[in-house]
């Protein structure tokens, strides 16, 4: 991963975000992220993010275990171990639906919750740099990436002209790395994190 500067900016309440994340966008700069106390309806559209595919991921996960159901008893009853109990079919289909339906929601639900996690980057000791310690608690909290194209001092004061509050640059690691949030040590000595305040 790779160190970045940002230019970060807080905005106290939502009405204000919202115009302030459609002007950054029309004024071409680019937004890392926005990180608010709680969830915001209509932010991703605002923001320009493209629906997510989890349901699609979900659908295959499902078709995935009913497969794996229909095919492992099939081959269990046909093929492995036959046996002829009382005349019925070597593939009684009414029985195989209570454990078709298990799988399939098994592995459709494990499978959502595995893409969900990695697609948002969660795991056990997996640590990424907090823009501001009230992101998550009254703040609403917006990361601009600052390219070879952006003049840092002009992006400060369009964002104090649009309502943000507490803008500062600060040049850290843009993904994640494994590390404690309860101490500053962290396991890769090269992902260094700096604040360069305004």
């Amino acid at each position: 991963m790779a160190v970045k500067n940002f230019v970060v900016a807080s905005f106290s309440d939502e009405a204000v975000l919202f115009p302030a994340v459609k002007k950054v966008r029309t004024a071409g700069y680019k937004i890392h992220d926005v990180y608010t106390p709680f969830p915001v309806h209509g932010l991703d559209h605002a923001m320009g993010l493209r629906e997510t595919s989890l349901h699609t991921a979900g659908f295959i996960y499902g078709i995935t275990g009913t497969t794996t159901a229909l095919s492992c008893m099939s081959w269990i009853f046909n093929s492995d171990w036959p046996m002829n109990i009382g005349g019925k079919p070597h593939f009684p289909l009414p029985a195989f639906i209570p454990i078709t339906f298990e799988l399939t929601v098994l592995f459709s639900a494990v499978g959502m919750v595995l893409t969900f996690c990695y697609l948002c980057q969660l795991a056990p000791f997996v640590k990424k740099h907090i823009f501001n310690p009230r992101q998550t608690d009254d703040l609403f909290v917006m990361a601009i990436e600052v390219t070879a194209k952006t003049n840092a001092e002009e992006l400060k004061t369009f964002l104090a002209s649009i309502g943000g509050q507490q803008i500062n640059e600060q040049r850290v690691e843009a993904g994640w790395w494994f590390g404690r949030f309860d101490r500053e040590d962290r396991l890769f000595e090269n992902k260094g994190v700096e604040a360069v305040n305004a």
